[in-house]
C-alpha cells in the first residue's frame, strides 16, 4: 500500500512539473515582446504616449485659440458700441437745409487764330525737305 501510495504521489508530481512546464511555455509565449501579447500591449502603450502627447498639444492650440477669439470678439463688441452710439448721434442732429448752389466758373475756351492756319509747316521742318529735295536733283 506505501508502494502505491508512493507510485501515485510521484505521478502526480510529474503531472504537476508537466503542466507547469507547459504554462511556462505558453507565459512566456504570451509576454514576448516581438509577437505576442506583450508586443502589443508595449506598441499600445507607445501609441498612448503618442497620442497624449498629440492631445496636449491640441488642448494648447485650442487654449491660445481661444483666447485670441476672446479678444477679438470683446474688440468686436467695443466697435459695435461705438458705432450704435455714433449712429444715434447721427440721428440727434438736425438736418440743415442745403447750401445753395453755387455758379460754376466759365471753363475756358480754345479757340485757333488765323495765322497758325496759315503756316502748312514748321520753319525747321520747311528747310528741311528743301534741302532734301536739292540733294536729289543733282
Amino acid at each position: 500500500m506505501d508502494l502505491i501510495a508512493d507510485i501515485l504521489l510521484i505521478t502526480g508530481a510529474i503531472g504537476a512539473a508537466f503542466y507547469c512546464f507547459v504554462l511556462s511555455r505558453r507565459l512566456t509565449r504570451f509576454t514576448d515582446l516581438e509577437r505576442g501579447v506583450g508586443g502589443a500591449v508595449a506598441v499600445l502603450s507607445a501609441q498612448v504616449d503618442d497620442l497624449t502627447k498629440a492631445l496636449e498639444a491640441a488642448k494648447a492650440s485650442s487654449d491660445s485659440s481661444g483666447a485670441t477669439l476672446k479678444e477679438l470678439t470683446e474688440r468686436a463688441d467695443s466697435v459695435a458700441r461705438r458705432l450704435e452710439l455714433h449712429v444715434a448721434a447721427l440721428h440727434d442732429v438736425d438736418t440743415a437745409p442745403p447750401p445753395p448752389p453755387s455758379t460754376p466758373s466759365p471753363a475756358p475756351i480754345f479757340t485757333s487764330s488765323a495765322r497758325s492756319a496759315d503756316r502748312s509747316a514748321a520753319p525747321a521742318t520747311q528747310s528741311f525737305f528743301a534741302q532734301r529735295s536739292t540733294v536729289g536733283v543733282r
